[in-house]
């Protein structure tokens, strides 16, 4: 029944992530919100609300901080081997030059950061180290916005959103937020009863399990994106959500509870930065600035083997 459970739950989640950012963007059209706010706000952190209703609902008990912490490090982790290695795989995914110059970077600083927290800062993801994340995410932003204002033209020409009516779209809102909360109160007690079944740590549930099920929004975008040829969208949706997870999603949930490290931490935090850094490599080394399909055939590899590793020495 858990594993059911923990299927429902990743259901109700999703859906409940799609009808909170249609209310929301609805509700703020019909405020006369510009477009281009409204995707660097209410999509973009939407996108995130899986791994932040779950992290939030694990942060909640001292007992499941473990799924805190790997929800986003497996999340990131699968972003970059599984979810842009099968988009590269379809089409080389090219990059703009504010990614390379500036998204991909902060990506690879962000999971740098928090393995400095942990090896220095007494194995611990603390309140002041998720102010410090959240100062990040805020600066993060502010880029954003006087980046996309310089683009305006571009950006809203290709994102058009509809004005709701103020009764339909708190429907949708409340209800979104229903079902995310609802979603994320499954897969949490699901995550812990499935690892204590099978004689393993909530940390593996978290980085395999639970991480696949919150990254399946980025998954099916940036490989509908492939098939369509917007590869930069693609790589775009991956480090954003990237970004967003380590300096949003965690810092609010370090801020609600101090996230103790747990065992093999530094290792699943090191390959998440090598995920990075291998990206980052991959674009600067061609005249194309892509992602070739070698290179994404080499991120799959390398995770199907860290993950054999990874469940091989838990069992």
């Amino acid at each position: 029944m858990d594993y059911l459970f923990i299927l429902f739950g990743f259901g109700i989640l999703i859906i409940g992530a799609n009808y909170l950012v249609e209310g929301a963007s609805g509700l703020a059209k019909r405020f006369n919100v510009p477009d281009l706010v409204i995707g660097l706000t209410v999509v973009a952190l939407g996108t995130s609300a899986p791994e932040l209703v779950v992290n939030l609902v694990a942060a909640a008990s001292p007992e499941t901080t473990d799924l805190a912490l790997t929800n986003i490090i497996g999340s990131n982790t699968i972003n970059t081997f599984i979810v842009l290695g099968l988009a590269a795989l379809i089409l080389p995914i090219k990059s703009q030059k504010s990614s390379r110059r500036f998204d991909i970077p902060l990506s690879l600083l962000g999971t740098l950061l928090i393995l400095f927290f942990a090896i220095v800062f007494d194995n611990f993801i603390s309140r002041i180290d998720g102010l410090i994340l959240l100062l990040f995410f805020a600066w993060f932003m502010l880029v954003m916005v006087t980046r996309s204002i310089k683009n305006s033209e571009i950006i809203t020409a290709e994102i058009h959103f509809k004005p709701m009516k103020i009764w339909i779209a708190g429907i949708m809102i409340l209800g979104g937020l229903g079902a995310l909360i609802g979603g994320a109160g499954l897969i949490v007690p699901s995550a812990v009863c499935i690892a204590q079944s099978l004689g393993i740590s909530q940390s593996v549930i978290g980085l395999t399990i639970v991480a696949l099920g919150t990254s399946l929004p980025e998954l099916a975008t940036s490989v509908v994106a492939a098939f369509k040829k917007n590869s930069d969208i693609a790589l775009g949706n991956v480090i954003g959500s990237n970004i967003f997870n380590v300096f949003f999603v965690l810092s609010v949930s370090a801020m609600i509870r101090p996230l103790p490290a747990y065992d093999g931490m530094i290792i699943d935090l090191s390959m998440a930065a090598l995920g990075s850094l291998l990206v980052m490599v991959f674009v600067l080394t061609n005249k194309q600035f892509s992602i070739k399909r070698w290179q994404g055939g080499l991120l799959l590899s390398l995770y199907f083997i860290y993950i054999f590793q990874l469940i091989t020495k838990s069992i």
